[in-house]
């Protein structure tokens, strides 16, 4: 690194305000080269920032704990964030309604499915109980994630790491599978993803239409509640069988 712009990246660093500048910039970066290519799944605004974001930091040796001091206002705006995904959701109300039965099912199946199949392949390939915990909440929002993870002896930090990775992979990955398998309701679309890849998917169903994700807010939250509550239950019993079944 040039030593005069090290010594000013070391001035600016201890400016609070210098992770969250770096953030909107990031992001605003990767939403304009995301948008010149036509909304391409391959350039999501998201990973496009994280990659943004991690090259400057390694690049300026700059802790991660300094980044986040400044950019932790944006980490406080995902709380209202969330709770306002509740109003696009009341506008699709009676399509709500009509769908409840098969959603349910879905959450459920959709819920076990990501987390189990997370569970068994990484049993079966011979990962460590610690990496196995912390990959069964991936597809839920980090913050239960990580309690989820902790609780189950997991590494919460390591389980946000795949979080983010499980949501990316969604967000690029969806269009596709739903055209290989004729998937044309935005309802269906939605919610599917909003189960799968949690936020970063919920953003590109809304990036989709309105409808898509307001039913992808819905299946983010109802697939975090299910997974909190049932997880702790499920996956210890699954995971010592597992290990008698390899032995």
């Amino acid at each position: 690194m040039n030593p005069a712009f090290g010594e000013i990246w070391v001035y600016l660093a201890a400016t609070p305000l210098l992770g969250l500048t770096l953030t909107l910039l990031a992001y605003q970066a990767a939403l304009w080269l995301y948008r010149r290519a036509g909304h391409h799944p391959l350039l999501n605004p998201v990973m496009l920032a994280v990659i943004m974001l991690v090259t400057v930091l390694t690049l300026t040796g700059t802790p991660y704990q300094t980044y986040f001091d400044g950019a932790q206002f944006v980490h406080f705006l995902l709380g209202p964030a969330t709770v306002a995904l509740a109003i696009p959701l009341y506008m699709q109300w009676a399509r709500l309604r009509a769908m409840l039965g098969p959603l349910l099912v879905t959450l459920v199946a959709g819920s076990l499915t990501a987390a189990l199949s997370a569970v068994g392949i990484a049993a079966l390939l011979g990962a460590s109980d610690e990496s196995t915990m912390s990959l069964a909440p991936k597809s839920v929002t980090t913050p239960i994630a990580m309690g989820v993870a902790e609780r189950l002896g997991g590494l919460p930090s390591l389980t946000a790491v795949l979080v983010i990775m499980t949501g990316v992979l969604g967000a690029v990955f969806a269009r596709y599978v739903y055209r290989l398998l004729r998937i044309d309701d935005p309802a269906v679309r939605g919610f599917a993803l909003g189960i799968a890849s949690h936020g970063i998917g919920t953003a590109r169903a809304f990036q989709v239409s309105e409808q898509a994700g307001a039913f992808a807010a819905l299946g983010m939250g109802l697939n975090g509640l299910l997974t909190a509550a049932s997880l702790p239950w499920i996956v210890p019993p699954l995971l010592a069988w597992l290990d008698g079944v390899a032995r």
